[in-house]
């Protein structure tokens, strides 16, 4: 359509163009008129200046012929012998005009051919073409209709139109008058609902052919309609003479006198069996899947579930059906719910719910329960639906807390062999401040058995005691957290923090094992979000393995380097290298594996730990070998939404 208004813009323009500048469009001066002879004639000629406002009337030529093209195709992709005669012989004829027409007019201008302009003879082309289209039409109508009249007068009995289409469509019309209590039934009706030809049809005779269960639902329906004066709607199910069963939908419309009171239902029945045997299966396959399964139509409400909804949610199938499925959600979230619904109607595709974040149903007695869904719109005849399938996830939510909390067992125990082995420097970590404790004490006795008390010395020797103490209490509080068992607790965290206070609970380990620990903490890095207690495992972890890699260098090669940096997607990384013997290349994922190790005594699970904890903590744990020697454990951790530093 745009090729088309684009045409009729831009050729507007020109005749607008033609009129306002003289002589015309073409020339912007004739000078004279030359005569030649063309076809045995003497015709006359322009000669002058041509204008460049031209390229106006050619552009248009241009885009007609592009629009041309493109219907053509478009009409030619429909595949049909019509169609294709259409596009070839009316797109073909104004291809051949436009080509002819403005082709001329080209050449004309180019100066290559002096010629008359000669726009109306090609025009004759599709003039030709499209009346011989039309006469072929016209005449394939009256071969029709003459086809037809035969065919009327060979069968009368299907010679009207409506019972043809009725035949062909298995609906049937009807009119019942309330007060003669009389129905008038076509042919095709009376086909349809299995009556003869002849017999009588009232309301009796019409409600003994439902099956038994539907009367009564169908006789109160047609008793609403009388009373409210509204349409008669309603489906139901018939018994043949041959004992089959036929679903029938009927419709009807309420007729009425002078006193707007009613007189007559006109209506019409369609046999519905095929879709109602569809549905049923439908419902066969809908009631043996084991996940509940929810049908809601584009107004909300619930049109099928099946059993295992009712053992989900504690409802009934009747209590469901035709209520909003709003009924199925918590009420503090069903303000927001219509608003979704109808979003997601205006754009209706597949798409899973509760997948990483919960979802929460509402039974009968007002519990919730946590789900997964997935949604499937349908298209129908009365619209699009939409079948949701419902998964009751609580048995894997309890499956899961119950893996977080082995998860937690399997960290604490790891985090305890860890202290084992840290055992002995952690013991001379406190000998250093009870030593330096006794020793203070017994020199203030000594200072206080003596006559000459020096009261500045005391002084001393009891703030030495109180700053020992306190240095005792930091250790034993440090290994307490350590030892501490409990649900994991986040919070903000500052990282270069964290690794000083590790390396100062370490510093007799490092010093025994004569390792010189060089810190490259950047400035300035942002807080993260996690456990103190655990990130602090890790470290610590890291540190000793780094140090155990280094057991066989000597002296003065064995360095330990702890780093820490913001990197620019928003992730703080730190890093503990070493100059020991680095991983084998086949090793550096198998290092993490359960059970993996190269210690002699090692358990294979604190790097596996390590990782897991980190993996909790939504970063990421990986080892590289260095380019000189050693390897380094690189650690990523996402900021806290503060960013506060």
């Amino acid at each position: 359509m745009w090729l088309a208004w684009s045409v009729v813009a831009v050729r507007s323009l020109a005749l607008i163009l033609n009129f306002i500048f003289a002589p015309n469009l073409n020339y912007r001066e004739i000078t004279s008129l030359r005569q030649i002879e063309f076809f045995g004639s003497l015709v006359s000629v322009p000669v002058g200046v041509i204008s460049q406002r031209t390229r106006v009337g050619e552009l248009s030529s241009l885009l007609l012929l592009a629009f041309v093209l493109d219907a053509s195709i478009t009409l030619w992709r429909k595949g049909s012998y019509a169609a294709r005669r259409r596009a070839v012989i009316v797109g073909g004829s104004v291809t051949v005009f436009v080509l002819a027409g403005a082709g001329h007019v080209a050449l004309i201008h180019a100066g290559l051919v002096t010629w008359p302009y000669m726009i109306s003879m090609a025009f004759l082309v599709p003039v030709m073409a499209m009346g011989y289209a039309l006469s072929l039409d016209v005449a394939r109508s009256g071969r029709l209709e003459h086809a037809l009249a035969i065919s009327q007068a060979e069968t009368p009995e299907y010679a009207h139109p409506t019972r043809l289409a009725g035949t062909a469509a298995e609906f049937g019309t009807w009119r019942w008058d309330i007060e003669a209590d009389e129905a008038s039934v076509g042919a095709d009706g009376r086909a349809l609902l299995g009556f003869d030809s002849a017999e009588k049809v009232n309301l009796a005779r019409f409600l003994g052919v439902l099956v038994g269960e539907d009367r009564d639902s169908v006789h109160q329906a047609i008793k609403d309609s009388l009373g409210a004066g509204s349409d008669f709607k309603q489906e139901f199910r018939i018994r043949l003479r041959d004992g089959a069963t036929r679903w029938i939908a009927a419709h009807g419309r309420l007729e009425f006198n002078a006193s707007q009171a009613p007189i007559a239902i006109r209506g019409i029945s369609f046999d519905i069996t095929r879709r109602k045997q569809a549905e049923e299966s439908f419902q066969g396959l809908v009631e043996a899947a084991p996940n509940a399964f929810l049908v809601v139509g584009s107004d909300g409400r619930i049109v099928l579930l099946n059993s295992q909804t009712e053992a989900s949610f504690g409802y009934t199938r009747q209590e469901l059906v035709g209520r909003p499925v709003e009924t199925l959600i918590p009420e503090r979230f069903r303000s927001d719910h219509q608003d979704h619904l109808h979003g997601y109607f205006s754009e209706a595709v597949a798409r899973s719910m509760g997948m990483g974040r919960d979802v929460l149903g509402r039974r009968k007695d007002g519990s919730e329960v946590p789900v997964e869904m997935r949604l499937e719109p349908i298209e129908t005849s009365e619209g699009t639906v939409i079948l949701a399938s419902i998964i009751d996830i609580t048995e894997r939510r309890k499956a899961e807390r119950e893996q977080v909390r082995q998860r937690n067992e399997l960290t604490h125990l790891s985090r305890v062999g860890m202290l084992g082995e840290l055992s002995g420097a952690l013991v001379h970590e406190l000998n250093q401040p009870l030593t330096s404790i006794l020793s203070n004490a017994q020199a203030a006795q000594s200072f206080l058995a003596e006559n000459s008390i020096d009261l500045n010395e005391v002084r001393e020797i009891l703030q030495d005691i109180v700053d020992q103490d306190r240095h005792a209490r930091e250790v034993i509080n440090r290994l307490r957290m350590l030892f501490r068992k409990g649900e994991v607790q986040f919070e903000a965290i500052d990282l270069n923090e964290l690794v000083l206070e590790v390396l100062r609970l370490m510093n007799s380990e490092l010093v025994n094992h004569d390792v010189k620990v060089q810190t490259e903490l950047a400035s300035g890095v942002p807080t993260i979000i996690g456990d103190h207690v655990q990130l602090q495992q890790v470290l610590i972890n890291l540190i000793v393995n780094a140090s155990d890699a280094m057991t066989h260098n000597n002296g003065t090669d064995r360095r330990l380097r702890v780093t820490t940096r913001f990197e620019e997607n928003g992730v703080v990384t730190m890093s503990v290298a070493d100059r020991g013997c680095g991983i084998p290349p086949d090793q550096i994922e198998r290092v993490f594996e359960p059970f993996h190790t190269t210690k002699a005594k090692g358990m294979g699970l604190g790097l596996t730990v390590c990782r897991t904890i980190i993996t909790a903590h939504t970063g990421k744990l990986w080892a590289t070998n260095n380019r000189e020697r050693g390897a380094c454990f690189h650690i990523t951790l996402p900021t806290s939404p503060s960013g506060a530093t």
